[in-house]
């Protein structure tokens, strides 16, 4: 069942970033639920990059700070590994850095604004502002971080978002996931797509990553993908029983069995899987989007589901 928790609880302290290879560092932090992301910090040769930044003024802050502590330049660029705001809001403290992201990223970047702020009223976000990607790609992209090589890869066309880029440390054999993977964290997929986050885990099996740095939780391994594959196979079963007994999606939640997965943060997000779950056993194909209204609905009934809006510790 779901934490069902309201009220705003304390942010855990942010960690200084950890060096999992040679000159590069995740930056967790934990426990990893809504909005309280992983960040990437990669240094060689006198240069650094960031991959994806923070939600919060304060934490961009702090997440800056461990960047300077790693390498005294400024970060030459930032990859935003999607378009939502816990990855990117806090583009706005690395005025050196060039903005890079997927055409999508921008656009919806963009269109979305600051909307997220307004979910969570009570959260001290500051005085935050919007940096989209100033340098788009569509396929894939190659950075060259002093002797270190990242290639920017979109994974798509539609699994946790649209415009969903992986960093690829070939030689370290690190693989930078954004919210296509998360540890220990409920995956979401309302923006994305059943169907194209299990193409999606195929595709991030074929890098051959030995670490794995997830958009929320703990630094892991490659078997996090069998949980993120299980999780929505599991979704897509209830959404197969649920529609065939007649139940809306939040009514199956309320009956669901998750088994293995019921421990994962974030278990409301159930709810708005299933929504998206339902559509496509309707038709809608995996690169479509859900129509504003079933978004809406979708978002309405988690937050009923869990007894008010879920916890938010940026």
């Amino acid at each position: 069942m779901p934490s069902r928790t309201t009220a705003p609880v304390a942010a855990p302290a942010p960690t200084r970033a950890a060096e999992i290879a040679d000159g590069v560092h995740a930056y967790a932090q934990p426990p990893g639920g809504w909005c309280l992301n992983n960040a990437g910090v990669i240094v060689s040769g006198g240069q650094s990059v960031l991959v994806d930044t923070v939600a919060t003024e304060s934490r961009a802050r702090a997440l800056r700070e461990a960047a300077l502590h790693l390498n005294p330049a400024a970060p030459k660029a930032v990859v935003n590994t999607h378009f939502h705001g816990d990855h990117a809001f806090g583009n706005f403290l690395f005025p050196e850095a060039l903005v890079l992201g997927h055409e999508r990223t921008r656009s919806e970047m963009i269109a979305s604004g600051l909307h997220l702020t307004g979910l969570w009223p009570d959260v001290d976000w500051g005085a935050i502002e919007l940096v989209p990607p100033s340098v788009t790609y569509r396929d894939a992209l190659t950075l060259h971080v002093g002797e270190v090589r990242a290639e920017v890869v979109h994974v798509g066309p539609r699994a946790h978002t649209s415009n969903d880029s992986v960093v690829w440390l070939p030689e370290q054999r690190v693989l930078f996931t954004g919210d296509l993977v998360m540890a220990g964290v409920t995956p979401f997929v309302l923006m994305g797509s059943i169907a194209g986050s299990l193409a999606a885990v195929e595709r991030l099996r074929a890098f051959g990553a030995t670490t794995v740095v997830p958009g929320h939780g703990p630094v892991c391994g490659p078997e996090v993908l069998d949980t993120v594959e299980g999780y929505l196979r599991r979704v897509r079963e209830l959404a197969e029983q649920g529609r065939a007994a007649g139940l809306t999606p939040v009514e199956t939640a309320r009956e669901a069995d998750l088994g293995p997965y019921a421990e994962l943060l974030d278990p409301e997000r159930l709810v708005p899987n299933l929504h998206r779950a339902y559509a496509e056993l309707d038709g809608t194909a995996a690169a479509d989007a859900l129509p504003m209204p079933v978004l809406q609905t979708a978002l309405r009934e988690m937050i009923e589901y869990n007894g008010g809006l879920p916890c938010c510790l940026a």
